[in-house]
Parts: structure tokens; C-alpha cells; sequence
């Protein structure tokens, strides 16, 4: 059990995302915040104790991922919907995520992995995303002062999530110009080499 641990915690976050969701349609901010703040502490909770006993696993590496942008973009979308994130923060947000995603799934499925490393801008952004979550349910929910931070906030998460995903597609495309699985002669089918190496008098019709 104890080496589980940390992908149990992991599991209680993403468990936690409906939750989250539900509260903040229920106009139950309060406890939506601290919530979220829980969510948070596990995401580092469950990093460090898996690094510090060394449990860290194959599942692990896939569901912690999956349950930090679960979290973050529920959250987004539902303060979008509620009106107390800008719409078009929400669906700059999401569409980073979708590519990201989608980028991933695509060079997968084509069996031309890349590299998904997260980077440098990428963590900061991660972090951007979550302090303006809180600082947002903060006010709303127990009335904690913002200093008129939410203005700013909103830039820095707007500008770290444009870079972080023009990073990730300038690392796809360093990856694939330096990859010889992506040189032309690697791209043809698997059928069709071994066709011809089945047919070596094809080319002398």
C-alpha cells in the first residue's frame, strides 16, 4: 500500500475535480478554494514523496500530468463560465492544453514520438495558472483582499501560456528536423519497403 501511496494521491486530486466543478457552479466559493489549495499541496505532496522514497512509477508519471490539467482547466472553465475569469484567458488556456494534447496523441499514433519534457516556461505558466485560480476564489470566496493583482495576473497567465505552447512547438520541430525517423526515406510505409525489397526488379521495368 505504502507504495502507492503517492498514485493514490494523485487519484484524490483528480477525484477532486468534479468537486471542484460543483462548487463553483454552486456559487460555493469558500469551499472551492480551499479545495483547490488542497489539490495544490497534493500535486507536491505526491512529487516529493515519490522522489524522496523512490516510488515513482510509469502510471504515476501519466496520471499526475493528466490530473493537473484536469484541475486547471476545470477551474478555468468554470470561473470563465461564472464570469470571474476573462473568456478569452479560458479559451487561450484550453486551446494550449489542446494542442499540447493533440500534438502528443498525433506524433504518437504516427509512431514519431517527440519529446514531452515539460520545460522550463511550462512550469512557470503551470504555476501563473494556479496562483491566478486562487487569488480569484480567494476574493470571491473568503473575501481576502487582491491588491488589484487580478489585471496583472491575468497578462502574465495570458503571455506564459502563449510561450509555453510556441515553445513546445518549437522543440517539436527541432526534435523532428534532428530525428532520422523523420527523414524522407524513414517515412515511407513499413508495407510498402518491405514491397519493394520483395519486388527488386520494379525499378528496371
Amino acid at each position: 500500500m505504502a507504495e502507492n501511496a503517492p498514485n493514490l494521491i494523485t487519484l484524490a486530486r483528480i477525484c477532486a475535480v468534479p468537486l471542484l466543478v460543483w462548487l463553483i457552479l454552486s456559487n460555493h466559493f469558500a469551499a472551492a478554494f480551499w479545495v483547490f489549495v488542497a489539490a495544490g499541496i497534493s500535486d507536491a505532496l505526491d512529487g516529493f514523496i515519490a522522489k524522496r522514497f523512490n516510488l515513482v512509477t510509469v502510471l504515476g508519471a501519466y496520471m499526475d500530468p493528466v490530473a493537473d490539467k484536469a484541475l486547471l482547466v476545470s477551474a478555468y472553465v468554470t470561473l470563465g463560465h461564472s464570469g470571474h475569469i476573462d473568456t478569452w484567458l479560458v479559451i487561450l488556456v484550453v486551446f494550449r492544453d489542446a494542442l499540447i494534447i493533440g500534438g502528443t496523441i498525433l506524433f504518437h499514433t504516427l509512431d514519431r514520438p517527440v519529446s514531452m519534457q515539460p520545460l522550463m516556461i511550462s512550469k512557470l505558466n503551470t504555476a501563473v495558472q494556479i496562483v491566478l485560480v486562487c487569488v480569484v476564489l480567494a476574493e470571491i470566496g473568503i473575501g481576502a483582499p487582491t491588491f488589484d493583482l487580478l489585471p496583472v495576473l491575468t497578462i502574465i497567465t495570458a503571455v506564459t501560456t502563449v510561450a509555453s505552447g510556441v515553445a513546445y512547438l518549437c522543440r517539436w520541430v527541432f526534435d523532428i528536423r534532428l530525428s532520422p525517423r523523420w527523414r524522407p526515406e524513414n517515412l515511407i510505409a513499413p508495407d510498402r519497403q518491405n514491397l519493394n525489397k520483395r519486388n527488386p526488379m520494379r525499378d528496371n521495368r
